[in-house]
């Protein structure tokens, strides 16, 4: 049964504005682990797409799960890639729930869906 639906779409050009500031969004909004895929990848322009879709992900969750962020952190969700190269998530207090994400980049935007299946 599905629990819930969330969307997030992201100008890329806010994500590399903040990018070219400093790092504090992406220690704000990455776990140690995305972080350090992200600081790995040699294109900035790649590291804007990883961490505004990241960054769309958690925000689609939270609207997927009603409460924004505030009740859940950032930090709480964590997105990787399966054998294939899908992305997933996991999130701590979730972990009895089935979560399919979806994320995809334009040239000027990103978006991300979630949907939330009980098992």
């Amino acid at each position: 049964m599905i629990k819930g639906i969330g969307i997030d779409l992201l100008e890329l050009d806010r994500i590399e504005k903040s990018l070219e500031k400093s790092n504090r969004l992406a220690k704000r909004v990455l776990t140690n682990r995305e972080l350090k895929k992200m600081n790995e990848l040699e294109h900035n322009h790649r590291k804007v797409e990883f961490l505004a879709g990241r960054f769309a992900a958690k925000e689609a969750f939270a609207k997927a799960i009603g409460t924004g962020i505030g009740k859940l952190s950032f930090k709480h969700m964590e997105v990787s890639h399966d054998q294939n190269g899908a992305p997933m998530m996991k999130v701590k207090g979730y972990e009895t729930n089935t979560i399919f994400v979806s994320i995809s980049h334009s040239k000027n935007y990103v978006v991300a869906q979630i949907v939330i299946e009980e098992k």
